[in-house]
């Protein structure tokens, strides 16, 4: 198994802007309740074609001035012109958000044209060029590989030259078994990729939502969590405590086997990551 247990672990949790005046107040007692574990950063992601892209400044702004944490907004390049961004890279080092999760992106909808870039690597590469080293960067990888993928080796060749053009780190789409991130990190290991592979986390609290996201993202959800999930029916403690237990014991078999730490795909409530760190036995302090 590739060595990941080499980097330092980092913890973080990811939002997305909030659409309206009430979800804007769920965010904010989110950020307040998860900045108390004291993540190494929360992400803030990119609506398609850039579709949240003031939202996600201001949304990015606003949680780093009332938590102190630091705060990595997404960037994808689908459906920009090169000079828009240019001018989201300008604004971001304006407000000294020095960390991006840069993406692909979804294509817009109504028929806009992609843009002069449309793929992450040459994103990336195009960052390094105009900012150096300023921003730290993670992309995206796919330990079940991306739902448009032609095959495993072309998408591990894809995540390859997003590693090759200045990418720091990466965060995976969520799994529900640790042994697909095990063997994508061997697969990695053969291709000489060397850098953080933190796995992506996303909590179970609601079947129907957790079925419909894995469908559009190609997530697999094991055969015996989803007969579980509906044999619950509508008890939604139910749900809730079998989620947590499920997602509690793969956090701890990723992290003893050397994970460089957790991305929680948090849907912008913290009640459910709040228990797993918990039950992780790192509440209240900065894991190590």
């Amino acid at each position: 198994m590739s060595n990941q247990s080499k980097y330092t672990k980092k913890f973080s949790f990811e939002f997305f802007p909030p659409r309206s005046a009430e979800a804007e107040q769920v965010l904010s007692a989110t950020q307040e309740n998860l900045s108390r574990l004291k993540p190494d950063y929360f992400s803030v992601t990119f609506g398609a074609g850039g579709s949240t892209r003031d939202k996600t400044l201001e949304t990015a702004i606003t949680i780093k001035e009332s938590t102190g944490v630091s705060v990595a907004p997404h960037l994808s390049c689908i459906g920009y012109s090169i000079d828009a961004i240019q001018n989201v890279l300008l604004t971001y080092k304006e407000h000294g958000l020095n960390q991006l999760v840069v993406l692909r992106g979804d294509s817009p909808s109504g028929g806009l044209g992609n843009g002069p870039l449309n793929h992450a690597n040459e994103l990336v590469e195009y960052i390094r060029k105009q900012s150096g080293d300023y921003f730290y960067i993670d992309v995206a990888c796919y330990p079940e590989f991306h739902p448009q993928a032609i095959s495993v080796d072309k998408d591990l060749e894809n995540f390859k030259r997003k590693v090759d053009a200045g990418a720091n780190s990466a965060i995976t789409q969520y799994f529900f078994n640790p042994y697909a991130y095990f063997r994508f990190l061997d697969s990695c290991e053969k291709l000489n990729i060397d850098l953080p592979i933190v796995p992506g986390i996303m909590p179970i609290t609601n079947r129907d939502q957790l079925v419909s996201f894995s469908n559009v993202c190609g997530a697999e959800i094991p055969l015996w969590i989803l007969r579980r999930l509906e044999g619950y029916g509508d008890d939604l403690e139910s749900i809730r405590q079998f989620g947590l237990e499920v997602v509690t014991e793969m956090c701890s078999e990723l992290l003893s086997h050397g994970a460089p730490g957790l991305h929680f795909y948090s849907m912008n409530r913290h009640v459910a990551v709040e228990k797993i760190w918990e039950n992780l036995g790192i509440s209240g302090t900065r894991p190590t």
